[in-house]
């Protein structure tokens, strides 16, 4: 069935679906988030499990209690039983889904969309991969930086150790030399005293930095620097920006896939990527669409978005085929995050041990020159 275009390619919107999008600003107002009640790892599960079990021709309601028959816990179990109930008595998936209010806008208004265009499978099969790629991402980075975390972490605190108590000990034994001490040696002694007279004071300020960050993070100008900060980072900036360029692409492909509206969609993903760069990007997005300009146009104006995928989205607009071309971004930005992630890992684990063996052996030559200077007549 041949689907309608408006002027600017995008797909046309039925009277039922802009009914519908009356009621969308009041629930874009509100920030999207993914309750931690129930983690991505089990909406994974949910809904591959779901589209699985639609793909062999079961019904919803089927399918619902096949799972919940195979759910352990109480909490799963209640809330799935609750869907299900809903279902019966006459809600669709996606309003049982929003009743919980543990699933998101977002992904209430893709499977309503895919509802009403009978495309609820392809939507959840959508969905299902969106929170696989999400978990997957995660557990990559968390692989990639616990390693180098421990090793910066035993690190400050062996530094600590032996400017708190070994090199005290060390400097005893110096003053019954009762000659000035070397250069390398005094500094050592000095960051020594430092640590011990100012500890209360570094360990403040390190809490007092850490609680600011918890009671800003939220903050617009916090976001806004550090975001700015982070992306300035060789190797991590790149990083962290493909991170929100495959997140952006994969929910754009989900959404217009869905025949969701251009302009809902980028509501929706807007409200779903939680980083000041792109937020700030697609707010200016959204107003230049509802005056008129085409999303590739308004993407070009920032530099977060790259100039191949806002080149690529062009022609995409002209042969309306936006949601193939974001398919096609998501799984080259996926590929290029994997490899980047394992090059920053590889990378950061030397870069730390070179930092420790460097400052480790600095502090012992320190503490071992006055006595080899001593033995050899020089100090």
């Amino acid at each position: 069935m041949a689907i309608k275009v408006n002027h600017i390619g995008q797909p046309a919107v039925s009277p039922k679906v802009k009914k519908e999008g009356r009621n969308y600003g009041a629930l874009l107002t509100r920030e999207i988030s993914f309750n931690k009640n129930y983690p991505d790892k089990k909406k994974e599960q949910f809904y591959g499990e779901i589209s699985l079990l639609l793909n062999a021709g079961t019904d919803i309601k089927t399918a619902l209690e096949l799972i919940v028959e195979e759910t352990v816990k109480e909490k799963d179990r209640s809330l799935l039983e609750g869907i299900k109930n809903d279902i019966i008595n006459g809600l669709s998936f996606s309003e049982a889904l929003h009743k919980t209010q543990k699933f998101t806008e977002y992904e209430y208004y893709s499977l309503k969309v895919g509802e009403e265009s009978s495309r609820v499978n392809e939507v959840l099969a959508d969905l299902a991969a969106f929170f696989k790629n999400k978990v997957e991402q995660k557990r990559k980075l968390t692989s990639t930086l616990s390693y180098p975390a421990i090793l910066l972490s035993t690190a400050f605190l062996m530094i600590f150790f032996l400017l708190k108590y070994m090199v005290p000990m060390f400097q005893d034994i110096f003053k019954s030399f009762n000659k000035e001490l070397p250069g390398i040696t005094q500094f050592v002694v000095d960051a020594s005293a430092a640590v011990s007279d100012y500890f209360l004071v570094f360990f403040l300020g390190f809490v007092s930095v850490t609680l600011l960050i918890l009671l800003n993070k939220r903050k617009l100008w916090f976001r806004k620097y550090t975001a700015m900060l982070v992306l300035k980072i060789p190797v991590l900036g790149d990083l962290v920006q493909k991170i929100y360029l495959t997140r952006f692409c994969h929910s754009m492909n989900l959404l217009i896939a869905a025949r969701n509206p251009l302009l809902n969609s980028i509501q929706l993903v807007k409200k779903m990527i939680d980083f000041y760069p792109v937020q700030q990007a697609l707010d200016q997005v959204e107003h230049d669409i509802m005056h008129g300009q085409l999303l590739n146009e308004s993407m070009r104006k920032f530099t977060i978005f790259p100039k191949k995928m806002v080149s690529l989205i062009k022609v995409a607009e002209e042969v309306n085929k936006l949601d193939a071309i974001f398919r096609n971004l998501d799984e080259q930005y996926a590929k290029e995050l994997a490899y980047k992630s394992e090059v920053f890992g590889k990378l950061l684990e030397p870069a730390i041990i070179f930092f420790i063996s460097v400052v480790v052996g600095f502090i012992v030559i320190a503490m071992y020159v006055p006595m080899m200077e001593l033995n050899t007549g020089l100090f």
